[in-house]
């Protein structure tokens, strides 16, 4: 699909070449206008050329003159109709009619395709990340939601995505965790243990270890011969792991992720190498029996191996990163990882720069933080109990309170079983996803199931309606999906209308704000975006007709195809949207 932005940036970049060749990298402006009467777009550039050679050449020229230079360079083109100049110097662009309409028939002949982004790279995405033996709590869904859905946004345009989920899976923790289960199940070896609760079982085991002297000296004999690789303790380790992978699993189908485990224990033969590396090169000290790294910039140091001779966090982070840049030859790493990790990340990646792994100028490594969840009390989201929410039971509350609302609603009495089923699992999950990725995840936001399943503002509850009203159009107009196929490849899309015209330039806005998320991995823009299409299309459907009626009789007098097939190129744009979200809409609620 053709970025229009893109388009008019190569348009007026050619112009102030022309205009200033021998200005090294001038300023290149162009924004959608926030107002038609402006145009469509805007080249706000002039202002700050003529900074630019007032401070370097102390030349002082106007910006409405320099804007002036810049138009009459224009190269010929065949997206723009006309330019003014507004003000002290805006360019406003005003695009050709038929520039639009042929790239809207493309949409609908060829599908949503993705815009064009140059070289295939190879992208890995760390996210989700529970820790085996305890249970996925609110804290991981945001993780695997943005995890999922960046995912997403990477392979629709093209790039070979790795998704890894970094279990937590290794450590001190299991020396206890399997001390306890030769307690309570000494034939685990030989009958599979009964542990339905892993979490209380992780419990049981924690207050002995930190209770109990002798069973503490034992855990950590454990953890020796667990990681020496002894056959009954890798045993013993597998079996726990299994059972916290069979619930993690249950959570990634309700939510549709798919993901490949690779935890900390993948990592674990690569540290001692790690460490060696770090000696090698000189950037060891040894701090009270550990060997630590200082990174220059960061004020703490990455302890690579405890006094003991154990390794850390930082060791497996360091082999982990290394592996990813070294082995999976990725072009693109991005951490999901919440903002508390912000600083520990950071020193990770520097001391990944400092010993040469890899140069930020070519390859990408970027923590896409996150902020927490709250309640409704503007306080970090707990039970009443003060316990943590666990995952399972907030996924299950949202299909609950999905179902009252569509009962609510009667929708009971027009749908299916099977189709209300879907239409319950479609807004549940939807507006559990939604309400996440629409808030910037920088900032924390505020869990509600009320205002998350509201069907009016920007909820996905809303939208997940819009989109089937928008798709009963054509069904209510008896127009098939073949009949709509070949009015694609004929009608020419009539954009008369100032609501047609200003529908048909929001859909074709799609490529420029997958461009914008791919830089800056914020997905709330591509859900403000869907927002703004569903509300453009209402406006454009309130104002022009796609089916006229006999307003006695209720007959179906005449059927406006362009307009139909404006509907049709909305509905589409917004499935992929949802797509990307990670959201399932449903044709009939």
């Amino acid at each position: 699909m053709i970025n229009i932005n893109s388009c008019l940036q190569e348009i007026f970049g050619a112009a102030i070449q022309a205009a200033y060749p021998d200005l090294e990298n001038p300023p290149l402006v162009v924004t959608p206008s926030q107002q038609p009467k402006f145009g469509d777009y805007q080249c706000n550039s002039a202002m700050g050329i003529s900074q630019i050679l007032l401070k370097t050449r102390e030349q002082k020229v106007s910006p409405r003159e320099i804007a002036e230079r810049i138009v009459k360079n224009i190269p010929a083109n065949e997206c723009i109709e006309k330019v003014e100049i507004a003000g002290p110097g805006f360019i406003n662009v005003h695009l050709r009619k038929d520039f639009v309409s042929k790239h809207l028939s493309s949409l609908l002949i060829n599908g949503v395709q993705p815009p064009a982004i140059g070289k295939r790279k190879k992208v890995v995405v760390d996210f989700s990340s529970p820790n085996i033996a305890k249970e996925m709590h609110v804290g991981h869904l945001r993780s695997t939601i943005i995890g999922e859905s960046m995912c997403r946004l990477f392979e629709f345009v093209g790039y070979d995505v790795l998704r890894l989920n970094h279990l937590g899976d290794w450590g001190t923790q299991f020396g206890m965790l399997i001390a306890h289960l030769q307690d309570k199940f000494p034939d685990y070896l030989s009958v599979s243990p009964p542990i339905g609760d892993l979490q209380a079982f992780y419990k049981e085991s924690k207050q002995r270890f930190d209770t109990e002297e002798e069973f503490k000296k034992r855990a950590y004999q454990c953890v020796v011969l667990l990681q020496s690789k002894n056959p009954d303790f890798i045993k013993a380790w597998n079996l726990i792991c299994d059972v916290s992978r069979r619930e993690f699993q249950k959570i990634y189908n309700c939510l549709d992720i798919t993901i490949i485990e690779r935890g900390e224990s993948f990592y674990h033969e690569m540290m001692k190498d790690i460490v060696k590396e770090f000696e090698d090169k000189g950037f060891v000290q040894v701090d009270d029996g550990r060997k630590v790294v200082f990174v220059p910039g960061f004020p703490v140091p990455l302890t690579i191996m405890k006094s003991d001779g154990g390794y850390t966090y930082d060791t497996s982070d360091l082999a982990a990163l290394k592996h990813r840049l070294c082995e999976e030859k990725g072009d693109i790493l991005i951490y999901v990882v919440d903002s508390g990790q912000s600083v520990h990340l950071q020193t990770v990646f520097a001391a990944g720069q400092m010993i040469g792994w890899y140069d930020p100028k070519v390859t990408r490594v970027t923590h896409a933080a996150f902020g927490v969840v709250l309640g409704e009390d503007k306080k970090k989201f707990k039970t009443r109990s003060g316990d943590t929410v666990r995952l399972i039971d907030l996924l299950e509350e949202g299909l609950k309170r999905a179902m009252d609302k569509l009962k609510d609603k009667e929708r009971d009495k027009v749908l299916t079983p099977e189709e209300l089923k879907a239409a319950q699992t479609s807004v549940a999950f939807g507006c559990i996803k939604y309400a996440d990725l629409s808030h910037n995840r920088l900032n924390d936001y505020v869990f509600s199931f009320d205002k998350m399943l509201d069907d009016r503002g920007n909820t996905a509850a809303y939208l997940l309606y819009a989109f089937t009203r928008i798709r009963a159009i054509a069904r209510l107009a008896n127009i098939d999906e073949q009949m709509l196929r070949k009015a694609a490849r004929e009608e020419v899309l009539v954009l008369d209308h100032e609501k047609e015209w200003k529908l048909g330039k929001c859909i074709l806005r799609f490529p420029e704000i997958l461009q914008k998320i791919l830089e800056d991995l914020l997905l709330h823009t591509l859900c403000d975006y869907l927002y703004e299409l569903a509300t453009t299309f209402t406006e454009f459907y309130d104002s022009c007709y796609c089916v006229e009626k006999d307003r006695q009789t209720g007959q179906i007098v005449k059927v406006n195809m362009w307009r139909l097939l404006l509907c049709e190129a909305t509905a589409t744009v917004m499935a992929k949207g949802f797509d990307i979200l990670g959201i399932k809409p449903v044709q009939r609620m």
